[in-house]
């Protein structure tokens, strides 16, 4: 195993929006006297890399970019610590270990793709699926404790935002506060029930991106937030649902009685004035999905999003990489190198096994 390789691909911060830098060293690093390097214009500044052994049927791929904020590596002999190192530059580096392998072994038919803007929205493998006609399989990898991933959690996003009226805060009654009406939307998104689902467990949703800067002696006339869902198979069409009508006309939700100086009552004289100073925008996100699996591997469903649901120019997706997913996106993220060798192992074993499979 090229340790060194692996903390050099680490030395080098690949948070999302730099991590062009990354690709750009990659693209003569990571290149052999067998395999040849395409680059892929993203849009935004960033490349896509695809490392070709021949043509390609079977691609293993990551991302190219880390959550921020950049922590440099360290090794303390069983661990690589660092930001990437679980997330997702083990995952590159365990393949391309893997692609060397083969390549030893006289064998092609097989790339490499690395893709960035994972992160931040999958924009990489959105502009790759338009640009490429893709393969056969593509093995995704992601932090999955080097499980095959028998299914995924889905992702939407939305953008709330609350209108209400400025006023001195020691005379509430003549103005309206966004903030309130924030707390109150929490409490009725609180209440609602999704349903369990057999494979994926629970709905979760976070909040983030949470805004309003008012003065604290001053109502807050405006606040900004980012509901995020992680959907099941059976919650997917609800959480749209009911993100669609929880600010419309026929919302079956209701939020707390405020009357303001002009005499009207916001939710039981007028509720539509109340619903119009609340806005949501829905932002897209991914459905849930499932992928497929071999035997002999440990199998098991992940609460994650990936670009895989994104990558359509595939026919078949498996999804199985090293790491843990508890220890990705923290700062005490790192990844052991006996993981490291475990994965380099899987990832030759899968692409054996599917050459075999289906004779490539």
């Amino acid at each position: 195993m090229d340790k060194e390789l692996f903390l050099e691909m680490l030395d080098i911060d690949s948070t999302s929006g730099r991590e062009a830098g990354f690709a750009n060293f990659l693209s003569e690093r990571l290149l052999t006297s067998e395999c040849r390097v395409e680059k892929f214009d993203v849009g935004d500044g960033t490349k896509n890399l695809l490392f070709s052994w021949g043509c390609p049927k079977v691609v293993f791929c990551s991302h190219l970019d880390t959550v921020p904020p950049y922590i440099p590596p360290t090794c303390d002999g069983t661990a690589v610590h660092g930001r990437g190192s679980c997330d997702a530059k083990g995952q590159i580096f365990s393949m391309y270990e893997a692609c060397r392998v083969l390549e030893s072994e006289g064998y092609d038919g097989f790339g490499l793709l690395l893709l960035a803007g994972e992160e931040t929205g999958s924009f990489g493998a959105k502009a790759f699926r338009e640009q490429h006609p893709g393969a056969e399989w593509v093995i995704v990898g992601e932090p999955t404790d080097n499980c095959m991933a028998s299914a995924s959690k889905g992702t939407k996003a939305f953008e709330v935002t609350f209108e209400g009226k400025a006023f001195h805060s020691g005379y509430p009654q003549y103005g309206l506060s966004a903030v309130e009406m924030f707390n109150d939307f929490m409490n009725a998104l609180r209440s609602i029930v999704f349903p369990k689902d057999d494979i994926l467990g629970d709905t979760t949703w976070n909040i983030g991106k949470l805004v309003s800067d008012n003065p604290q002696n001053i109502l807050s006339d405006r606040l900004t937030c980012r509901v995020y869902f992680r959907t099941t198979f059976e919650s997917d069409v609800m959480v749209s649902n009911v993100m669609k009508n929880i600010a419309g006309p026929d919302a079956k939700l209701r939020f707390g009685r405020r009357t303001v100086q002009d005499g009207s009552d916001i939710v039981g004289k007028d509720v539509a004035q109340w619903q119009k100073s609340m806005k949501v925008n829905a932002l897209g996100g991914d459905t849930p999905t499932r992928y497929e699996t071999l035997e002999g591997f440990p199998i098991k469903p992940v609460a994650f999003g990936s670009d895989a649901p994104q990558l359509t120019n595939f026919r078949k997706k498996i999804l199985c990489g090293p790491g843990s997913i508890l220890v990705a996106h923290r700062p005490e993220e790192h990844i052991l190198l006996s993981d490291l060798e475990k994965a380099t192992e899987n990832y030759v074993h899968i692409y054996r096994t599917l050459m075999n499979k289906e004779n490539i």
